[in-house]
């Protein structure tokens, strides 16, 4: 039996649990050269920005050091063109979706599947967002049909991804379907058993493999283990996610086994980096994603990461002492990951001293690509209604003007919302607003037609908070909290530009002297008016943004335990919708000594 019929038994056996992707093979390619050219161009976390990403999540620092603009769907789509070549596969790193702007996320991220389908994308890991509604949606994205509850989008019939989901590491707890697939394989049947008895049984295609130049690519997909940490319990829970490093390395022998040697992981977890780097810098502090990349099996030959929303380039050492690539390329399409190899004819690897790695920002100094721009505003127009829909009342203007205390009332309001929106599942106790993240006030006179009696439109609501930051829970002792109050302040260590007070939730108040040194500046922390003391723990929401020691608050930096729940605007727009109509919050949370 010859590897390839092997592959298409284990292919079809599989589809029972759960699915592996297919293979096509290649024409006849008897005068093949002794290595072939093989063009990688992957992204990672684009999280549904087919506009152009606004504020710090729109700009990106480019390889002369330079903050440039970056991002969106017609710019990702022209750097593409001009990248592509006959030798190239187009992957990803999850997160594609989830987490979304209302363009998109107003569809069930249909209309960014859709566009990762126009630029080519051939196999993409999944992220944890791709789980955000659920596995059974997840499937729905992947194969088609219309939404069970919202039907079909104004497009029509979901016709399902153009490119293949992979994830080895995510298993059916009580896989019904495991004998009667594996009965289904034939020869050399004792090979496969034992590697699915170790594995367990797949829910999503672990492997793709890809044809390029006469020889087969074998892409494994995983996604962080930590997911069901930070995804709604009830849509996964018929599912387990196992240790990446475990689920790569059966992945691989199973692309062994069938003679796919030339294997690259795609994998939706990655580390940290030191801020202001080159994007083509290995600039990464060793974490969870390095240690996938310096542990899973030696046959693996490249690792690009996605997860942490960092864009680093690294060589890091396999454990059999080799080098192999270990990268990411930022979020939201500011970056794409041109990956150039060699693959030896014969034997069918990646010659590894032959891969090149670049990360190419998506500047927006090009000509955006005509036919994705329509796409865009096709979608733009198509959610109109959906910007116009009424979410709350106010009854007079709920400005982002600060008082004197650094307070604005639409600050206050959003963490009220953040609190509310993350106390279930994230356990917060208190809630932190960035007021640079409050990007227009909320006007009783609206600016929807017909309005001017107080109602708030989503659209309105957008707007106000467009970032579409996900919000998180970090546990912070009281003092490190009064560390993270302190950073508000210039002259400390954290080099603060300008005072940046943040915006606190209702049930927590604090005082702060303007004329004291930085380090005793606030005191008087309550929550709930009971006095805050150093040693104990506190659940602190707050945007990932800031969570990521944004706007120099690098305090937050050191909280544990992080939980990450829905998005900032649904959390807002939530709030809105309560105890309506909704008066201004008086700005006295924060007391201001001399």
């Amino acid at each position: 039996m010859t590897p390839r019929s092997l592959l298409r038994l284990v292919l079809a056996g599989a589809v029972a649990a759960g699915g592996f992707a297919a293979a096509t093979a290649p024409a006849n390619a008897s005068k093949a050269p002794k290595t072939v050219p093989v063009r990688l161009l992957a992204l990672n976390d684009f999280h549904g920005n087919l506009e152009p990403p606004t504020g710090s999540s729109g700009r990106m620092v480019d390889e002369n050091g330079a903050t440039v603009e970056a991002g969106g769907a017609a710019y990702v789509a022209t750097h593409m063109k001009a990248l592509s070549d006959k030798n190239t596969i187009a992957v990803a790193q999850g997160d594609l979706i989830g987490a979304s702007p209302l363009i998109s996320a107003a569809y069930h991220d249909e209309p960014s599947v859709e566009f990762m389908g126009k630029i080519g994308l051939k196999v993409a890991a999944v992220g944890n967002h791709e789980f955000d509604e659920g596995y059974t949606e997840l499937r729905r994205i992947m194969k088609g049909g219309c939404h069970p509850v919202d039907g079909c989008s104004p497009a029509g019939t979901w016709k399902g991804a153009q490119y293949d989901y992979v994830g080895a590491n995510v298993l059916f707890k009580n896989p019904n379907e495991k004998t009667d697939a594996l009965a289904a394989l034939g020869a050399p049947q004792s090979q496969v058993k034992k590697l699915m008895s170790d594995w367990g049984v797949p829910a999503l295609p672990p492997v793709s493999v890809k044809w390029m130049n006469g020889v087969p690519i074998g892409f494994i997909g995983l996604v962080t283990q930590t997911t069901p940490n930070i995804v709604t319990a009830d849509g996964i829970k018929n599912l387990k996610f196992v240790d990446e490093v475990k689920a790569a390395n059966l992945a691989s022998k199973l692309l062994k086994l069938v003679g796919v040697k030339a294997q690259v992981v795609l994998v939706h977890e990655g580390d940290q980096v030191t801020a202001g780097q080159s994007p083509d810098a290995c600039s990464a502090v060793p974490g969870a994603g390095n240690r996938i990349a310096t542990q899973v099996d030696p046959e693996i030959d490249v690792i690009l990461s996605g997860h942490s929303h960092q864009a680093y380039l690294c060589k890091v050492k396999d454990p059999a002492g080799q080098d192999r690539l270990y990268s990411q390329g930022g979020s939201f399409g500011r970056v794409i990951t041109k990956v150039d190899l060699n693959v030896n004819v014969k034997t069918r690897d990646i010659d590894r001293a032959s891969v090149v790695a670049d990360n190419q920002v998506v500047t927006r100094t090009v000509t955006p690509d005509p036919e994705i721009s329509a796409f865009v505003q096709t979608w733009k127009d198509r959610v109109a209604p959906v910007a116009n829909k009424p979410v709350g009342r106010i009854t007079a203007d709920i400005t982002n003007t600060a008082a004197p205390s650094g307070e604005s009332p639409l600050g206050d309001l959003i963490a009220d919302g953040q609190l509310a929106g993350t106390k279930t599942g994230g356990n917060a106790q208190i809630a932190l607003m960035n007021p640079g993240g409050v990007r227009a006030s909320l006007t009783f006179a609206g600016s929807a037609a017909g309005e001017g009696d107080g109602v708030v439109t989503y659209g309105e609501a957008f707007t106000v908070q467009p970032f579409n930051n996900l919000m998180q829970v970090v546990t912070l002792t009281g003092a490190q909290l009064k560390t993270v109050l302190e950073q508000q302040f210039t002259g400390g260590p954290n080099a603060q530009p300008f005072t940046k007070i943040l915006q606190p939730s209702a049930n927590f108040t604090y005082t702060y002297s303007s004329g004291a040194a930085w380090g005793s500046k606030v005191s008087n922390m309550k929550i709930d008016g009971v006095a805050v003391t150093d040693a104990q723990t506190i659940r602190v929401a707050a945007n990932n943004f800031l969570v990521g020691g944004g706007d120099a608050f690098l305090g937050f930096k050191d909280g544990t335990d992080l939980w990450s729940g829905p998005l900032d605007i649904d959390a807002f727009v939530d709030q809105l919708g309560r105890d309506n109509p909704i008066a201004p919050p008086a700005t006295t949370r924060i007391t201001v000594t001399p």
